[in-house]
């Protein structure tokens, strides 16, 4: 896959995370736990653009 795709599928994955995390948050019996893990996935996948699009600028 090139730099460009797995940024693209990154950016996708970050948007479906935000959009369950804040599904979870508006159901009536949300659970602080898979909140919480949602948003340390996503903050993962926040990291690894961030990383690639630096990689990206110093080439």
């Amino acid at each position: 896959m090139s730099l460009e795709g797995h940024l693209v599928e990154l950016q996708r994955r970050h948007q479906a995370l935000e959009k369950e995390i804040a599904e979870e948050q508006h159901h009536p019996q949300s659970d602080a736990l898979k909140i919480r893990e949602l948003k340390r996935k996503k903050l993962r996948v926040k990291d690894e653009i961030a990383k690639l699009r630096e990689g990206e600028t110093v080439h």
